[in-house]
């Protein structure tokens, strides 16, 4: 059978216009596919005539005579309008920044897109959903959005696995040094529950229930794992559940943990030397007393980058940090002193302030000890087969968990909470710990803050223009928001 080929055809009206078609003849007869339009005027008719070709070579595999193959689309005033106008090249980026982690192996879209918004753009699920549709063309109905939220947590030990090979391919990572710092995000709410609890919060949210995030994050700020805990936890006690949570399930031999002073007391060191565990934390260099100040300033003798090791205590005299701590002091004894002088205005009790039954006065016991402290610092480690500098380098690097911390909470915006069932909590806390991810290699992979790259980003909209009549898009990428 012969192939029907488009033709164009001029057909005189009742009203004495020329209507402009495209169709096909079978037999004698002419199927019509295509009304182009109608017009008397002859400059109008030849307009019409064009788009018809127009349509015919843009449905059709047959060439016209006057066919040029480098010409462009033809986009006609008449028939265009604004498909889609979306953030294409962010969501490329942020889709490949997603499978360079290997988050993309887990294969679940809601994890995926409502990470890369919270990278984007940070926002509560209803608002998520309401930018996924306007920066990126994703549409999904709240209802099952939720439904599918509520299932991300049975996802986790997945994305964890996804973390820690990461960290083993690209940054040689092998557990046997990790950063661990715990935080605590608060809730917008006054009542609580059995996980939502009142504690001391590290937000000041003191009338508001929260609960405890500890992170786990190799030397260069990667996160490798996270838990959650109750709201009234004790920071100190997460870490010992932490890390035989991670050997047990990991097969660890070798693990040195670099953690605050606040998180290990006196019980949990004594539980990591029992477990073989070794560990770099801050000493309470304050709590020593004046004669052992006085013994340890007296070897340093204020020489800078000089270290001495007393027992499983390193300690460390720096310049730039008895300035830092000179000028600490001076201002805490200028208060003291205020305090004292004005007792009737405004009288506040400080370390630099004791009784002597019936008067205060200052505390010249402990004002020497600051003084004699100034610049020196402690770092306690049951390791002592690596040199003092490189441990205390090594516990140096526990900046980055706490730089973790400030990119989750500011710019990732984890807290406040909203959500009020413990698994909706747990999807929440799974796709901020997805979106640190994703935020720390971006800064690996450009050198620069994530949030540099991303609001350059944000102004690089794709406008898809199409063409009603031939069916030929034209796709326009532009560098500002377009209005």
């Amino acid at each position: 059978m012969k192939p029907h080929y488009h033709r164009l055809r001029l057909v005189k009206t009742k009203s004495r216009s020329t209507a402009v078609q495209v169709g096909y003849y079978l037999g004698k007869r002419f199927k019509l596919i295509k009304h182009i339009g109608s017009a008397k005027e002859q400059r109008k008719i030849e307009e019409l005539k064009e788009i018809a070709l127009e349509f015919i070579k843009s449905h059709t595999p047959q060439l016209s005579l006057n066919f040029h193959p480098e010409s462009s689309e033809v986009l006609y005033k008449s028939g265009i309008k604004l498909k889609s106008a979306i953030l294409k090249q962010a969501y490329d980026y942020l889709s490949l920044i997603y499978d360079t982690v290997g988050f993309s192996g887990i294969n679940n879209e809601y994890l995926k897109n409502f990470s890369i918004i919270r990278v984007l753009e940070p926002a509560s699920k209803v608002k998520s959903i309401e930018l996924l549709w306007r920066y990126f063309g994703i549409t999904y109905k709240k209802t099952t959005v939720f439904r599918e939220l509520i299932r991300l947590p049975a996802l986790k030990e997945r994305v964890i696995d996804v973390a820690i090979r990461y960290a083993k391919n690209n940054l040689n990572f092998d557990f046997s040094l990790v950063f661990y710092d715990i935080t605590t995000l608060y809730f917008e709410t006054d009542r609580e529950d059995e996980f939502r609890l009142m504690g001391f919060s590290k937000d000041n949210k003191v009338n508001q229930p929260q609960i405890l995030i500890g992170i786990l994050v190799e030397r260069t700020g990667f996160p490798v794992y996270f838990n959650l805990f109750k709201g009234n936890v004790y920071e100190g006690k997460t870490l010992i559940p932490f890390i035989n949570e991670l050997r047990n399930r990991f097969q660890i031999d070798k693990f040195t943990v670099v953690a605050d002073a606040g998180m290990l007391s006196e019980e949990n060191l004594e539980e990591l030397d029992k477990n073989k565990i070794n560990y770099i934390v801050a000493s309470r260099t304050k709590k020593l007393s004046l004669i052992e100040a006085r013994e340890i300033a007296s070897e340093l003798n204020k020489e800078d980058g000089k270290t001495i090791r007393y027992g499983s205590v390193i300690y460390e005299y720096s310049k730039k940090r008895a300035i830092k701590d000179k000028t600490d002091n001076d201002k805490q004894i200028d208060k003291a002193k205020y305090y004292l002088k004005n007792p009737g205005k405004v009288f506040k009790r400080t370390t630099f302030i004791k009784s002597t039954g019936s008067s205060f006065v200052l505390n010249e016991e402990i004002i020497e000890k600051y003084r004699t402290l100034e610049g020196i610092k402690g770092y306690r480690t049951n390791i002592i087969d690596l040199q003092d500098k490189l441990l205390i380098d090594r516990y140096r690097d526990l900046w980055r968990v706490e730089q973790s911390f400030r990119i989750a909470k500011s710019d990732l915006e984890a807290r406040p909470i909203f959500h009020r069932k413990r698994t909706a909590i747990e999807a929440h806390m799974l796709i901020v710990f997805v979106s640190l991810c994703m935020v720390r290699v971006i800064e690996q992979k450009e050198g620069k803050s994530a949030r540099k790259v991303l609001e350059n980003l944000r102004d690089r909209w794709t406008i898809t223009l199409e063409d009603e009549i031939s069916g030929n898009t034209l796709n326009i990428e532009l560098n500002k928001i377009p209005h």
